[in-house]
């Protein structure tokens, strides 16, 4: 990928805190639109010429800094795995079975000799089903398998109890993005897309063997339709308070007249392992009792085989990859081509054994400098916070005081986790994906249900070292920083820290601010779902969340299509809170001296650059509305729109005044933290 690095310059370094006297701007000033005055448009004075020159890969939705970044770390894994595959290792070692896993999916000569051989036994005991009482066993038994039902059965945090784990039940089992692709009648885009969708189902039902596929897919559309009508929309499913509904296991029957629980909890190995499950959305689950009632049992069965199939389609042959790729990839999201076959096998290498693949990473690609670079900078952004929190008008003291000792408890993951996980009951084939596929689905479930009645381990990941993302888990109070988002042009451990305080900063502001967020804010510092709030400060919270979703609500990607303030609200806050605080931890850095000029540009000015570079992209048109839909993230372009309008320092750094087209007046801009 091209660097965003460019300018060099070599100074004295008493009032910076790198370690190195020959440091790099990381900004690439000829990439700006200099036709356009950064105070009328400053994401496009610094993404304008970079948008016009710039075209999507044909096997990407997306196209940004963020993708450029995930196709570098994917080629440094590549790299790994071409030498797993060279040097296997021995049998039954973590490399041997990175490269079963490796070579089974590129395995293509067996894969198509097969063709629907694999899944047949799964189709037939479907075909077998004879009484809608056998459903809830089914049921559990492909999901086991990593086949989407109606609902799933997952084991996390208690979010009440932080210290145990507890089985949560969530809806679950549309073959669409959204609830809104069935039940939008008024919108000519999502009805082609369902009307797509059909005749889709009916080409893999045939695929299959069914001879009676166009009747079988039309009452799978009519299932999933019945299933959507009563889904919670994904703004009430991110409420933290409402979706905490804990049932004991033997009341759920009370729930859910006429599904037999009892049936799945025993097909679903969680006999005796629990006594209540934490039930989502109880009224989506009491309608899905009613689905499953008033449904035929052979539109049940046409549901379960298309799920099957679609699951499965693509790790079965070439015909099979194709027709589901015709849909998931250029109907919903506009993709012209598929990925790579290197790419596809490098992801389900990933899922199955990326920890083992990480440990590779981490060795080769994550310099130990690295690690202590970024800490120090978590450090300085823990301060900052605090200090924030004690200046804030609106809040009361004693609101202040849990919020310091919520801020005091997190603890940030940096680079990999400090015990790798335990691959060695997992089973690997080099000549049969399906198998590699049931069995890593199968360890993953065995590995979550096993957690029941074990401590919490609060150092535990749930990211991998090789992902180019970050992550706050409010049920541990952990931010966590990949090794492979810790890279040019994110963070540059030689270069000047204003880019970096604008890029990786930014992002660490993000996922500390996540746990002050509209949901995270719920959670104390202990992990536990608990209101340490006044209800006047909790007020004023309100009010200013409202006045994000307000902004934010006016964004539109596509004409018609708007972004969903309350479903992106959380990210929004961590992006307006993250800014602010890696500005003024940025100042804090400097130690009262004045920012080093470089490029013509002031350290402020290159941190606002930095973070408006960090979220550059382009998107196809179909892949934005899916986006808007369904993503709790706002389109690039509004993060950094949307941001820096907010932020005090911003209007300083560039001298955006009244009558410029990027002003915004006080009383309009929102500050959360």
């Amino acid at each position: 990928m091209k660097s965003l690095l460019f300018a060099a310059a070599c100074l004295s370094l008493s009032a910076y805190s790198q370690p190195t006297t020959c440091l790099v701007s990381g900004i690439d000033t000829k990439a700006f639109d200099t036709s356009v005055r950064v105070q009328d448009d400053f994401y496009g004075h610094i993404n304008g010429l970079w948008a016009r020159t710039t075209s999507i890969p044909a096997s990407k939705a997306r196209w940004g800094t963020y993708d450029q970044l995930r196709e570098t770390a994917q080629e440094q894994v590549r790299t790994i795995l071409d030498e797993t595959v060279r040097n296997p290792g021995a049998a039954g070692s973590e490399t041997r079975k990175i490269a079963d896993l490796y070579l089974s999916f590129v395995d293509d000569k067996t894969r198509n000799a097969d063709g629907i051989k694999p899944l047949q036994a799964d189709l037939d005991r479907i075909a077998a089903l004879r009484d809608k009482k056998d459903l809830p066993a089914l049921m559990a038994y492909l999901s086991r398998s990593g086949v989407a039902m109606p609902f799933g059965l997952d084991v996390h945090q208690d979010a009440k109890d932080a210290t145990r784990h507890a089985v949560y039940a969530s809806q679950s089992g549309l073959g669409l993005p959204d609830r809104d692709y069935y039940l939008k009648d008024d919108d000519t885009k999502l009805k082609a897309a369902r009307t797509a969708y059909l005749q889709h189902v009916q080409t893999l039902l045939t695929m299959g063997g069914d001879t009676q596929a166009a009747a079988h897919a039309a009452d799978v559309l009519a299932l999933e339709t019945a299933l959507a009508n009563v889904q919670w929309s994904r703004v009430e499913s991110r409420d933290a308070l409402k979706t905490y509904n804990p049932i004991a296991l033997d009341k759920l029957a009370e729930l859910t007249p006429g599904f037999d629980w009892q049936a799945y909890l025993d097909a679903a190995g969680l006999k005796g392992k629990a006594n209540f499950a934490v039930v989502r959305q109880p009224s989506y689950f009491t309608a899905m009792a009613g689905v499953v009632n008033t449904q035929p049992l052979e539109a049940w069965k046409s549901y379960l085989t298309w799920h099957l199939l679609a699951s499965y389609a693509p790790y079965l042959s070439t015909a099979f990859v194709d027709e589901r790729f015709a849909f998931t990839g250029k109907t919903l999201r506009g993709v012209p081509e598929s990925e790579p076959q290197w790419q596809l096998a490098q992801r389900f290498v990933d899922h199955a054994m990326g920890e083992a693949v990480g440990k590779l990473y981490v060795a080769k690609f994550f310099p130990p400098e690295n690690k202590a670079r970024v800490q120090a900078m978590v450090d300085n952004f823990l301060a900052t916070f605090r200090e924030g929190i004690d200046a804030l008008e609106w809040m009361g003291p004693g609101t202040k005081k849990e919020a310091q000792a919520k801020l005091a408890s997190f603890r940030a993951n940096i680079g990999y986790p400090d015990k790798w996980r335990d691959y060695s009951a997992l089973q690997t084939r080099p000549d049969d994906l399906v198998a590699n596929v049931r069995a890593a689905h199968q360890f993953a479930y065995q590995r979550s249900v096993g957690k029941l009645g074990r401590p919490v381990r609060r150092t535990e990941w749930s990211m991998l070292p090789q992902t180019v993302n970050a992550q706050f888990s409010p049920l541990k109070n952990t931010i966590t920083f990949p090794a492979a988002l810790l890279q040019p042009p994110f963070f540059n451990v030689n270069a000047e820290d204003a880019v970096n305080y604008g890029a990786v900063g930014t992002s660490i502001g993000h996922e500390i601010s996540h746990g002050f967020d509209d949901q995270g804010s719920q959670y104390d510092g202990l992990g536990n779902l608990r209101n340490w709030w006044t209800a006047e400060d909790r007020a004023s919270f309100a009010t200013r969340a409202e006045g994000l979703v307000q902004q934010y609500s006016a964004f539109s990607p596509v004409p018609g299509y708007f972004v969903n303030g309350k479903l992106t609200l959380g990210e929004n806050i961590g992006d307006n809170s993250g800014v602010a605080v890696a500005y003024k931890a940025y100042r804090r850095s400097l130690g009262g001296k004045p920012s080093l000029v470089l490029d013509g540009l002031t350290g402020e000015q290159r941190l606002y650059i930095g973070f408006g570079i960090k979220f550059r992209s382009l998107q196809r048109e179909d892949a934005a509305i899916v986006q808007v839909k369904t993503d709790p993230h706002s389109p690039g372009e509004f993060r950094v729109r949307g941001t820096v309008a907010n932020q005090p320092g911003f209007y300083e750094a560039f001298g955006i005044k009244p009558g410029d087209k990027m002003y915004l007046p006080p009383e309009q801009r929102v500050i959360m933290w």
